[in-house]
């Protein structure tokens, strides 16, 4: 994403993957609560199209983006998926402004057809709780 390889980004999902950004403290069960995000594959491949084709599509509105990853531990879920839950901070530049996004990360990896792909993807954003601005990317 940081490269804005977005069609190389949305191969690593399976048909069936979730990409969830709870909003508030309650991260339990996004049928029951708000989500700043909750996308299916479907509606990844839309965001992508419209970070491809959109109003960001212009090279002056895309931000600058850089991520560390760090305090990654995995954990075996079943015999073909792998739950790994890793610490970001990510930092977006874009014209004058820089915002500084950080928080937990909880993928769910499926082993399929001998690769891993992302089946579940939960962001916790530090700040999920306070006014943000919009996202125009996918942490």
């Amino acid at each position: 994403m940081d490269e804005q390889r977005y069609r190389e980004w949305l191969a690593l999902w399976t048909d069936d993957g979730i990409y969830w950004v709870p909003c508030g403290r309650d991260d339990r069960d996004p049928s029951r609560s708000v989500s700043i995000v909750y996308d299916d594959r479907s509606k990844l491949a839309d965001r992508i199209l419209y970070l491809e084709t959109g109003t960001v599509q212009d090279a002056a509105a895309r931000p600058f983006m850089r991520r560390v990853v760090s305090n990654i531990e995995a954990t075996q879920a079943s015999d073909v998926e792998t739950d790994v839950a890793s610490n970001f901070v990510l930092v977006e530049a874009r014209e004058a402004t820089q915002v500084t996004w950080c928080g937990r990360s909880i993928h769910r990896l499926r082993r399929e057809n001998g690769a891993l792909k992302i089946a579940f993807k939960k962001v916790l954003l530090v700040n999920r709780a306070q006014p943000m601005p919009i996202l125009q990317f996918l942490v």
